[in-house]
């Protein structure tokens, strides 16, 4: 009788158990990518219609910490000129990025005779991955396993070159561009040597 008196009570929690974690009854996961924004901000001196002089290395030092790079927008606000957009930009340039028509909205007032330069940049996460919390055992309900998906769109977020085509898209494009892809290649060859970028380059002279 000690048996099956002590089986009565452990089914309810082996049933509870099964039960228990995040629920999925459906075919597609419920871990989805998630994209944020973040924004930079830069305020730099620009009186008489031009950066003053110096701001231009404390612009592209500060390009260089916040590491902005493909999928990056950036913006400039405040009163400028066309001086200043030609200063700005030819630093941008220089990482095959170009100079969006408007900037975001930014925390903080701009000080007369300087501009700001906004970088908004977006980054995509699949939030509560990776997800163990269902057992790995006989589901009577018709739940899939809580990780399902955590995979493939973890590795769908890390490698999108640009989160922001997870939310909108991209348009497509009849024909290939061959300047658009002599502009990857000609950015590449421009960027500063360092790094891997450095080995990559060293690696290809070699190799003539």
């Amino acid at each position: 009788m000690t048996k099956p008196t002590l089986f009565l009570f452990a089914a309810p929690a082996l049933l509870l158990t099964a039960c228990s974690g995040t629920p999925n009854r459906g075919l597609e996961s419920v871990h989805q990518p998630v994209v944020a924004r973040t924004e930079y901000a830069l305020d730099l001196d620009a009186q008489g219609g031009r950066l003053a002089p110096g701001e231009a290395a404390r612009l592209d030092g500060w390009r260089r910490t916040v590491r902005v790079g493909y999928g990056d927008r950036v913006a400039i606000d405040g009163a400028h000129a066309p001086g200043t957009d030609g200063d700005v930009g030819e630093v941008i340039a220089r990482y095959g990025l170009l100079l969006a028509d408007e900037a975001p909205v930014t925390a903080g007032e701009i000080a007369p005779g300087s501009v700001r330069v906004v970088v908004s940049r977006m980054r995509a996460s699949v939030p509560g991955c990776p997800d163990w919390s269902r057992k790995l055992t006989n589901d009577f309900e018709g739940h899939t396993h809580s990780n399902f998906g955590c995979a493939v769109n973890a590795n769908l977020a890390a490698m999108v070159a640009n989160p922001a085509d997870l939310v909108r898209g991209a348009d497509g494009v009849a024909v290939a561009d061959p300047q658009s892809v002599y502009k990857s290649i000609d950015s590449f060859r421009k960027a500063p040597a360092t790094g891997a970028n450095q080995q990559l380059k060293e690696e290809k002279v070699g190799g003539r």
